[in-house]
């Protein structure tokens, strides 16, 4: 008498099946092929096949069997389609006519995608999510991905009409567990908690269709950060990788800068390869004149170095001269304010090298500052701090000072500075006295005083005076000479200061004048 099984299938060494040949063969193209060869049992020994890749494991090869041994027919649902159809596939369940081939019954039934509610498109995505076949082209997920996709851009930012129980749980779980999420659940779209469960794959795949079908790369951007966000800590190092792959592909205007500075933190607990981080510091660097001085201040990985991590904000000044914020000059202003407060906050640090000092006070070109008084200051503390540096370690922190660009307060200040070198006192005294003879000249009208020349005079002698200094000569020589000029240069502001004082009198006076004669009667004609 004939076995009513005469084959034995061993699936991916999660089951076995006991199961007529006949009957799957006579639907499976693929077992039909694979046991053409095989002797005919005489019915005391069945046959055997091994699967070891298949596509959803024992759970898929258990439906299949259920088609086989039902003509053909099996019932189709949000649930099952996406196994139901790789099995297919990997089966070869194709059939001579569309009744018999589950493929076909599979795409037909595909085409009701449009009437699923939301929470059977997710249990769908997660069925796809669970076969390992899952980097295959895949006709169902592409549909899969298109409904969501398109759901997600027509809704609006208030929750669907009808909501994944699943996902409803997780909600109440993680919001209870985490305060972040509390806090910034204003921030979020309806559907981030919905898609958090997804694993790095199917959430690459998720936003890699937004992207084709142009969703609004804000929302794209703050879904990312959330994702990273709620998953743990053993989670985080594959998914940054992922996420940053993503967020370099969108517009660099979606991209919050203080969620960058956060992903950045998060990663450097995480093995990232160079290659993903310098991708994240380029987009970082980019848009740094959007950043405040606490995203800046990163702890240093070696705090012998010095107590913040200078190197990676020289590397984010680099990508935002390189990604063209040298030719926006507002940007390229709110740049230098944002690098002088920062020097204000790590010239102090008894660590900080010269070298990494002067790469700091000259990372930005001349025409990002219209003040060098906040250089100045910080490198007068640099000084105050380091005060073991030499005469040219000395010049070539201060070869960065545009003199022209200090005040004349700050210029009075840096001559009688001891901490700065000798000839960098002699530049400032040279353009304190300019600046105190542009001021002169500008009062021109004053004839009485034009005509008296001795603030050109004294401007004069301080230029020849200067002349005269010999770079070489001693440093107590060299300030001997330069307190005599500073005398010089305080009579010309004391000229100054009694012109403007003159000037101030005048002005009253035309004030009263023009007011006295506003007050008189007008003549009768």
């Amino acid at each position: 008498m004939a076995l009513a099984w005469d084959l034995e299938v061993h699936v991916n060494g999660e089951g076995v099946f006991y199961v007529n040949r006949e009957i799957l063969c006579s639907f499976s193209g693929r077992l039909s092929k694979l046991l053409t060869n095989e002797s005919s049992t005489s019915g005391t020994k069945p046959l055997k096949a091994f699967f070891h890749d298949l596509p959803g494991g024992a759970e898929a090869f258990e439906l299949f069997t259920r088609f086989c041994y039902n003509n053909g027919r099996i019932q189709i649902t949000p649930i099952n389609i996406c196994i139901l159809h790789f099995i297919a596939h990997s089966m070869e369940v194709t059939g001579v006519d569309s009744s018999r081939s589950l493929i076909k019954q599979v795409e037909k039934s595909v085409d009701n995608i449009d009437y699923w509610s939301w929470p059977e498109i997710l249990s769908s995505l997660k069925q796809c999510q669970k076969i390992s076949a899952l980097h295959d082209s895949s006709l169902i997920l592409d549909r899969v991905l298109d409904s969501l996709v398109t759901r997600i851009s027509t809704r609006s930012e208030a929750s669907p009409l009808s909501s994944s129980p699943e996902s409803s749980v997780f909600r109440s779980s993680f919001d209870t567990g985490s305060n972040t999420s509390a806090k910034n659940s204003h921030n979020r779209a309806w559907w981030f908690e919905d898609l958090v469960i997804l694993n790095s794959e199917m959430m690459n795949n998720v936003v890699n269709k937004m992207i084709s079908q142009k969703l609004e790369h804000v929302k794209i951007s703050k879904f990312l950060f959330y994702y990273v966000k709620s998953k743990s800590n053993d989670e985080k190092g594959k998914v940054i990788e992922i996420v940053v792959n993503l967020l370099d592909s969108l517009n660099r205007s979606s991209l919050s800068c203080k969620a960058l500075f956060d992903l950045l933190r998060v990663s450097m607990s995480q093995d990232m390869s160079n290659c993903c981080r310098e991708r994240l510091e380029k987009m970082i660097g980019s848009q740094i004149d959007q950043a405040s001085l606490d995203n800046l201040l990163i702890s240093s990985p070696d705090r012998n170095d010095s107590l913040y991590d200078v190197n990676i904000l020289l590397r984010f000044l680099r990508h935002f001269l390189i990604s063209g914020g040298r030719t926006s000059l507002p940007r390229l202003k709110k740049v230098a304010g944002l690098l002088d407060l920062y020097m204000a906050e790590v010239a102090p640090d008894v660590f900080l090298k010269h070298s990494k000092f002067v790469k700091l006070v000259t990372a930005l070109p001349d025409s990002a500052r219209d003040s060098h008084d906040p250089l100045y200051r910080s490198i007068d503390m640099y000084l105050q701090v380091h005060n073991r540096l030499n005469e040219e370690e000395k010049m070539k922190i201060c070869s960065a000072i545009n003199y022209e660009k200090l005040c004349l307060e700050s210029c009075k200040h840096l001559t009688q500075n001891w901490k700065f070198p000798s000839r960098t006192a002699v530049k400032a005294l040279l353009f304190q006295q300019s600046k105190l003879k542009s001021l002169l000249h500008e009062s021109n009208h004053f004839k009485s005083l034009n005509d008296d020349g001795r603030q050109s005079k004294e401007g004069d002698q301080i230029v020849l005076f200067a002349k005269k200094l010999d770079p070489m000569m001693g440093n107590e020589k060299l300030r001997t000479h330069l307190q005599g000029m500073q005398g010089r240069v305080l009579e010309l502001e004391k000229a100054c200061k009694k012109m403007q004082n003159q000037m101030t009198k005048m002005m009253r006076s035309k004030t009263t004048t023009s007011t006295s004669s506003r007050s008189l009667p007008r003549l009768c004609s």
